[in-house]
């Protein structure tokens, strides 16, 4: 855990009723003192919206060799390497070698986050896939985190609900496209 982190704690009941995924989760997550409110509620999200078999959160913002998330199979081997933010196409391209699927979740404009990977190498980036949420979305929720926190997690038909310390969000889970 990283030094200086501020620990909060998500008590989330997850239902993604598009993949099958029913599970009640208990997450201690660091936000490391430069990493945003609105990063860390992206990262918290996207591990709900990923959540499998061997998902954990990466070492930290410190190590450059692991991403936000990573998923393992049973043998140590590395299935998923899940971004958060704006990673550069160096990383995704490190990235995508590296496991079978690579993804990012982004709290800002896709737009803004797809235009420097254009023209750039990144290894089989027909295949990664970028996903955000509706504008505002992200800031709503950071506005009622708490240290603790109790969320209900719905996803349908790539609609996301958000029931978080009594405040209720909504959001479509948009998927954009490298290539």
């Amino acid at each position: 855990m990283a030094s200086g982190a501020t620990i909060h704690t998500f008590t989330v009941q997850l239902a993604d009723v598009d993949r099958g995924v029913y599970d009640e989760l208990a997450l201690r997550v660091a936000r490391h003192p430069s990493e945003t409110d609105a990063f860390m509620m992206t990262r918290v999200l996207a591990y709900c919206l990923e959540f499998e078999e061997g998902i954990a959160f990466g070492e930290g913002i410190s190590t450059t060799n692991e991403p936000a998330i990573v998923v393992r199979d049973a043998t140590g081997r590395l299935t998923s390497w899940i971004e958060v933010g704006a990673p550069d196409a160096e990383r995704l391209h490190f990235g995508s070698k590296l496991a079978d699927r690579t993804l990012v979740y982004t709290h800002r404009d896709p737009a803004k986050v797809l235009a420097p990977w254009a023209g750039k190498r990144i290894h089989n980036a027909e295949a990664i896939t970028l996903h955000s949420f509706d504008p505002g979305f992200v800031d709503s929720a950071v506005a009622v985190l708490e240290r603790r926190n109790t969320a209900t997690l719905s996803i349908t038909e790539r609609q996301l609900y958000l029931d978080l310390n009594g405040s209720t969000l909504t959001s479509t889970i948009h998927d954009h496209r490298i290539v």
